[in-house]
């Protein structure tokens, strides 16, 4: 291939420069996900492999970071376990993923048909055998092999195992609680899915290894050969086994010792709602979500590995939430609870009212009680424990005549949730709040029964019965106001009081923080300043930082570098990235010191924003093995392929460039900037 012409040189070279003058970036986007994972020591048990290219696994970014207790896998725990295990096995955990099998899929596959409005497909049965025809990535029809199956107690989403090792979900599922049938439920939230969307079913959002089987498997390992292009997955067990809650079993197995092991009911609270958490919410990992060494394992704290998704995903608005910062879609159990006053003021976990999946419980894995209370529901009788004075209060505490309205559920957590096609009852635990219906467009549990009654006369009867309500409303009404994006510009006081309310979840503040940076860029330093010396939360602290870089609040900078040495390696990389972004040269050395540490070097970020400064001091060939080095943890980071796209052709190297545009594409078929540069290298050929 000859040198690039002038015109492409120019256009890299600008796009460079740009990169390099405007480091200031989001913290979240994209947010780091799966990274070419070390092997981990090999498992006793039998592994499950994926049928896909055998690679061989790259060497770890850092040294593990857990102790050596290995997984062995739910048979082998069984051999001492037995009740425990059996009672698992028949619970919906043990099939969070299950081979596709006539013993575990639900699905219609005698020949049905389904047609959306973008999508399309056939099923049917060939002796042990479920195929799925469809459109496929070049956008003809093909049969696809049914491998692997998530799910089944509601929803059922089929799995096929493409030829390069990746795992993709199919375009249609099947539902199960509603009439038995296929349906596009990707269709339903993105719109018309076509094969260079993002979430056609082809393509790498919908993978599996990205969004799935970190929470569907036990003892995932997952690496991606960059120069094969093909993936390799690895798991000791399919589903949530007994090693996703306990901990790797290896060393309990050889001493059985109680210690050895890990038993979520008696960990401390934190800790015990980070057994529940690491999967039933959508999260940001600190380290690359396949990094396998790095990974969560029961005993460790939430905050040291995750932050969750609240509201804003990077600098988008997420599409699961209602405008007061409650999820609206099922499986954001953990962002629903830990905003509850149930577990800011009483400290409620998960396992508060729910239980182990391989004990006696009730449905939903809801804890059974031994002495329920008569005419109430199970699900009430778990708010007994703690609101004994309520219920002695009766009817005049309800005022409601109606069984279904005397349940505890019914008010305080009202079936609003959506879950794919389902209504599940929503974990944030709060009074209902009409005015939020009329004001924001939110549902509320008084007009979920009281159909024809509007929100205002809901109101003035919900007063008039607990007038003690309208406190507890304010809160809501608050978070609506400060974070709909239709008040957002009266909304600066509203955003202001919810950051200043020491009460409120670390969670809400820093979706408060960051939009107060947003909207109201050249005065938001001072709030952000003053709540960042007075908090020690280590979610709110990441947040705020974020937010004083993006409100390039440079007068900030001495408050950052004590930070640098924060015992929150969260806090520690947003302030090193923050004093980046505001061209403070302190960040540097701490840049290099998170990028080369023997326990740091597995972030991204660091390695990505040191290219970044290399390329500014036209160094490029520390700025190529900054950027190759982030490629190696997270291959899939679209726009750094880009990037490293331009330095190699800026090098006179363009077959490189070409390879790592091509690679670009792989993963995000809608990148512009992948796309246009691809085209001009080849016109030059």
């Amino acid at each position: 291939m000859r040198p690039p012409r002038p015109a492409l040189l120019a256009l890299v070279v600008l796009a460079l420069i740009a990169a390099a003058a405007g480091i200031t970036f989001s913290l979240r986007a994209p947010p780091p996900e799966p990274a070419p994972a070390a092997a981990a020591p090999a498992p006793t048990a039998p592994t499950v492999t994926a049928s896909a290219p055998a690679t061989p696994a790259p060497p770890p970014p850092t040294p593990a970071a857990h102790p050596a207790s290995t997984y062995i896998g739910s048979e082998a725990c069984s051999e001492c376990h037995e009740d425990e295990h059996t009672a698992w096995s028949k619970d919906w955990h043990s099939r969070a993923l299950s081979p596709a099998t006539q013993k575990f899929v639900v699905g219609n596959f005698r020949n049905a048909h389904f047609k959306g409005e973008s999508s399309e497909a056939w099923t049917r049965r060939d002796a042990d055998k479920h195929l799925m025809r469809t459109r496929g990535a070049d956008g003809e029809l093909s049969e696809f092999p049914v491998n692997w199956v998530v799910g089944g107690k509601r929803m059922q989403d089929p799995i096929t195992v493409l030829p390069d090792g990746r795992w993709q979900v199919l375009p249609i599922y099947f539902h199960v609680t509603g009439k038995g049938e296929w349906v596009d439920y990707s269709e339903t939230k993105q719109g018309a899915l076509t094969p260079d969307h993002p979430f056609f079913w082809a393509n790498f959002r919908r993978s599996a290894q990205h969004a799935c089987l970190d929470c569907h498997v036990t003892g995932l390992e997952a690496s991606y050969d960059r120069t094969a292009h093909t993936w390799s997955t690895r798991f000791t067990d399919h589903g949530v086994a007994c090693e996703s809650c306990h901990g790797p079993g290896s060393k309990h197995a050889d001493t059985q010792d109680p210690k050895d092991i890990i038993q979520p009911s008696k960990l401390p609270n934190a800790e015990a709602l980070a057994v529940c958490a690491q999967c039933h919410g959508p999260r940001r990992p600190l380290f690359p979500i396949l990094d396998a060494p790095h990974r969560f394992q029961p005993g460790q704290r939430y905050d040291d590995h995750y932050q969750p998704v609240v509201l804003l995903v990077g600098n988008e608005r997420s599409g699961d939430y209602f405008t007061d910062g409650r999820p609206s879609t099922s499986s954001f159990e953990y962002q629903a609870l830990i905003q509850s006053k149930c577990h800011l003021q009483g400290g409620a976990t998960c396992l508060t009212c729910h239980t182990a999946p391989h004990e006696p419980h009730a449905a939903n894995e809801l804890e059974k009680l031994k002495k329920p209370l008569a005419h109430v529901s199970v699900s009430a009788s778990t708010c007994h424990q703690c609101h004994e004075d309520v219920f002695a209060q009766g009817k005049a505490h309800t005022h409601h005549s109606a069984s279904a309205a005397n349940d505890c559920l019914s008010c305080h957590m009202p079936a609003v949730v959506s879950g794919v096609l389902d209504k599940f009852a929503d974990h944030a635990i709060d009074v209902p709040a009409p005015d939020n219906t009329s004001r924001h467009d939110i549902p509320n549990a008084c007009n979920t029964c009281h159909t024809q009654e509007t929100p205002a006369a809901m109101s003035q009867a919900l007063l008039k019965w607990w007038p003690q309500a309208g406190t507890r409303q304010q809160r809501r009404l608050t978070l609506a106001d400060a974070f709909d994006e239709k008040t957002a510009a009266t909304s600066r006081p509203a955003l202001e009081t919810v950051l200043a309310d020491t009460t409120e979840a670390p969670s809400l503040r820093g979706v408060a923080a960051r939009l107060l940076a947003r909207r109201f860029k050249h005065d938001a330093a001072p709030t952000l300043r003053t709540v960042l010396k007075s908090t020690t939360d280590s979610l709110l602290r990441s947040d705020v930082i974020e937010s004083l870089g993006a409100a390039g609040a440079r007068e900030a900078a001495n408050d950052l570098v004590p930070l640098l040495s924060d015992s929150s390696l969260w806090v520690r990389q947003a302030a090193a990235l923050t004093l980046a972004g505001l061209g403070d040269a302190r960040a540097v050395p701490a840049l290099e010191a998170l990028a080369n540490g023997p326990e740091t070097s597995g972030l991204v970020q660091p390695h990505i924003l040191l290219g970044q400064l290399a390329i500014r001091r036209k160094d490029l060939a520390t700025a190529t093995r900054e950027l190759e080095r982030a490629l190696d943890l997270q291959p899939y980071n679209a726009e750094a392929l880009v990037r490293l796209a331009d330095l190699y052709v800026v090098q006179n190297q363009p077959q490189r460039g070409q390879e790592r545009l091509e690679e670009a594409l792989r993963f995000d078929p809608q990148s512009r900037s992948a796309k246009q540069r691809l085209n001009m290298l080849r016109q030059e050929q």
